[in-house]
């Protein structure tokens, strides 16, 4: 895909002037990429003279409006205001809470299929990359958005859950949708919906799936060049796999889920193996065999593309770094050296080589401007995934609620925080293997404080206890019956250890609603 193909519009607009200068509306996001600043400590080489979308050098008047489109503020990265502070949008989002919820599954495409053939297709109107895999989703989608955003396409993205906000799900240009923007994307599909509903007496969408709906008709609206889109859950059936993606990427694959994706990693690859589509390409995590069988027979009967880890792809260096890491990756086109990412754990280090690679295989299979992608990530974020919410104590939240995940966070714990000493904040839902995720967790933890969390799907606080004194022994247990609670013990904790900076601190872990409870608490935007 070459960055000048998009959506056809009804009519090309007129060419603005800017200082007399003619100056096409496409070439803007090319040059200010071109333009964008880099920051220090990412130790880039020197720029290079700037240059367009095609290649040419920029002319002086370029420079010129450049230089007065830079100088324009540019709001930060920010959800404002809560949805629920605006009567419309609260409204809205109630009524999607009444919807049968996103863990409900039903597993068909027709509803979903059904209300955007009523509005037109939307999701046909723009590209996109599809991610998958146990693990890893959700960051994974970002790099690959802040990839496509700093090299000029503009980008759509969808994530689930939400850690505070449902606007966190749909994103432009990396912004969260504001509040007009989110009841514009309800209004615009509300008409067919009900038409589509009433037409299928029993068929009711449900909240993701009408999620979905909106973050299409949004992506289509806006529009934008490329969505990146994560699965919500498995991706046969998957609401979102009504997109023809040009780009399937597969994160680590491990047991999870089987009351809906089936028992056993065969079941398990073969619903996340379902988004790959005719001739896509397809980049895949270093996987158990068993499921690499199966994702490799998917990518066969589909004629796709398969770039794999350790084969095609790989981080080959990765040094712990003050905020971060400092990586080197080799993809099938290029080695980039040198690249920070202000991410923690081994983990999200594969998930750059992921990113790095599915962008590469969605513009065309060329290696990428090295300014560019040190840029890239370098601004990446991660909200919830081994994020630091607080410095002294130093508090980090990773979202990580199954082994797998867990599995990794333990890793990132020895191997970037290297804490002498972790109290761990825990919650989980009922439905979760608390027991093993505990276990795992064990030999990091010198205490664990258990708290609750809101709504029917989380565990008790007795049994969470119950199950952290098997695990723990009842004398590393304290129980917190609030969040600020838990926060002020385990800070109480942290301070008896009389440590130096850096060498201990405090780990939130086991569900995304832990982790937005804990930004919540300490005021995280």
């Amino acid at each position: 895909m070459s960055p000048d193909q998009k959506p056809a519009s009804a009519g090309e607009p007129e060419k603005p002037l800017v200082n007399g200068l003619e100056i096409d509306p496409e070439l803007i996001p090319y040059l200010l990429a071109a333009k964008a600043p880099r920051e220090a400590e990412t130790d880039v080489p020197e720029a290079k003279p700037l240059r367009d979308k095609d290649g040419a050098k920029l002319s002086a008047e370029q420079d010129e409006v450049l230089a007065e489109q830079l100088a324009q503020p540019r709001p930060s990265v920010s959800l404002g205001p809560g949805t629920t502070t605006n009567p419309q949008a609260a409204a809205i989002y109630q009524s999607l809470l009444a919807r049968r919820a996103e863990h409900q599954i039903e597993p068909t495409l027709e509803r979903v299929a059904g209300v955007l053939d009523y509005l037109g297709d939307p999701q046909e109107l723009f590209h996109s990359v599809h991610v998958t895999g146990t693990n890893g989703k959700t960051s994974t989608a970002r790099m690959i958005e802040a990839l496509l955003g700093v090299l000029g396409y503009r980008t759509g993205r969808f994530t689930s859950p939400h850690l505070s906000d449902v606007r966190e799900r749909i994103a432009i240009d990396r912004e969260p949708i504001s509040i007009a923007a989110f009841i514009a994307a309800f209004e615009d599909i509300e008409a067919q919906l009900a038409l589509w509903e009433n037409a299928h007496p029993g068929s009711q969408l449900s909240f993701f799936e009408v999620l979905t709906v909106m973050a299409y008709a949004a992506f289509a609206d806006a529009p934008v060049h490329v969505a990146v889109v994560e699965v919500g859950m498995g991706g046969r059936w998957d609401a979102t796999n009504v997109i023809d993606a040009d780009t399937a990427v597969i994160g680590p694959i491990s047991l999870e889920h089987e009351q809906w994706l089936g028992k056993g990693l065969t079941n398990i690859a073969t619903e996340k193996s379902g988004i790959i589509k005719r001739g896509a390409n397809v980049v895949v995590a270093h996987q158990p065999e068993e499921a690499l069988a199966v994702i490799q027979a998917a990518a066969r009967r589909q004629d796709a593309t398969l770039r794999y880890e350790g084969r095609d792809f790989e981080v080959l260096g990765r040094v712990a770094a003050v905020g971060g890491q400092i990586l080197t990756i080799r993809t099938p086109a290029a080695t980039y050296q040198d690249i920070f990412l202000p991410l923690f754990g081994a983990f999200q280090a594969q998930n750059a080589a992921m990113a790095l690679t599915a962008v590469e295989a969605q513009l065309g299979g060329q290696a990428l401007d090295g300014e560019s992608v040190a840029q890239a990530f370098a601004e990446v974020s991660s909200p919830g995934r081994l994020e630091v919410l607080h410095s002294s104590p130093m508090i980090v939240a990773d979202a990580g609620h199954n082994p797998g995940a867990v599995q990794a966070l333990a890793q990132a714990v020895a191997e970037d925080l290297r804490w002498e000493h972790t109290v761990g904040i825990y919650s989980a839902m009922a439905d979760k293997d608390i027991e093993t995720v505990l276990g795992i967790m064990e030999p990091v933890l010198g205490e664990v404080v258990v708290t609750p969390m809101p709504g029917s799907r989380a565990a008790s606080l007795e049994t969470l206890q119950s199950i952290a004194e098997d695990v723990f022994g009842s004398d590393r247990v304290i129980v917190a019956d609030t969040m600020a609670e838990a926060i002020a013990k385990a800070g109480e904790i942290d301070d008896l250890q009389q440590a130096p900076p850096g060498t201990s601190g405090v780990l939130v872990f086991g569900s995304v609603v832990l982790s937005g409870m804990a930004r919540m608490v300490l005021n995280r935007d």
